[in-house]
């Protein structure tokens, strides 16, 4: 299984980035598909999350607003879409995927049993 994370680069404050994970190797259309960051020096966060095939997604109360996470079933694929860039945003993205995550635990990395490799974000002042 492997799931390959694309779409970052360096882009100014107030710009906009779109992530693509896409995944090969099982289908995750029933699982809960989620985006983690990592800045320089600070632990892993969590930035959002599709909840298995609800449709239903939860965002990081810093990313809510500005941060849009979507899903492509048919194409093992999920996306974060990221507008209003700030230098804050700035870190290393990776994508991850959880097949029986529970509810409470949504925003605990340690839950997701499926990992892409990371993409750099940099947020220029």
């Amino acid at each position: 299984v492997q799931l390959q994370a694309s779409g970052g680069g360096l882009v100014q404050a107030g710009g906009s980035l779109s992530l693509h994970c896409a995944a090969s190797g099982r289908t995750f259309s029933g699982s809960t598909l989620a985006w983690f960051r990592q800045a320089p020096g600070k632990e892993r966060e969590f930035v959002a999350a599709s909840w298995r095939s609800s449709g239903n997604t939860y965002y990081a109360d810093s990313v809510k607003g500005r941060f849009t996470i979507t899903r492509d079933n048919a194409k093992n694929t999920w996306y974060l879409q990221m507008n209003d860039l700030r230098p804050e945003d700035t870190a290393v993205y990776s994508c991850a995927a959880c097949p029986t995550c529970i509810f409470s635990s949504l925003q605990n990395s340690r839950q997701y049993n499926y990992w892409g490799q990371g993409t750099l974000v940099t947020v220029s002042s």
